[in-house]
């Protein structure tokens, strides 16, 4: 399974890339893998303010439906709107095209509080 180093990840298994006061945010490898293929994500909150561990939206695969956590406090100022028709993107290329939404960090602080590479692949066992 693959955690890039220069992630950060909540025991949620969201995964975060910070530049500036801007976080990306995704799902991880091990997260789309046991969820399984991805056919739908709804995630409703762009131009909304949310407290970190705040749902940001839903996933649908195959076999489930689970709830997306915003791992960080801060304003959702994108939606990755290509997930509307390529849901699967984030089974192929979870840490690029399969990204879900970026938000304007309100307290970069939190960040310290996510898990690295190495403390994730350890809380998920492997």
């Amino acid at each position: 399974m693959n955690f890039p180093e220069n992630l950060r990840y909540t025991t949620d298994h969201e995964w975060v890339l910070v530049s500036g006061d801007i976080a990306t945010v995704g799902v991880t490898d091990f997260a789309q893998r046991e969820l399984g293929d991805i056919v739908f994500v709804e995630i409703e909150s762009a131009g909304k303010t949310l407290n970190q561990h705040e749902i940001f939206g839903t996933v649908e695969a195959v076999k489930t439906v689970s709830d997306l956590f915003m791992p960080l406090s801060g304003d959702v100022i994108e939606v990755n709107k290509g997930l509307d028709t390529n849901p699967e993107s984030i089974n192929s290329d979870p840490y690029g095209a399969g990204w879900m939404v970026k938000i304007k960090m309100s307290n970069p602080a939190e960040y310290d509080s996510l898990l690295s590479s190495e403390a994730y692949a350890s809380a998920v066992g492997v």
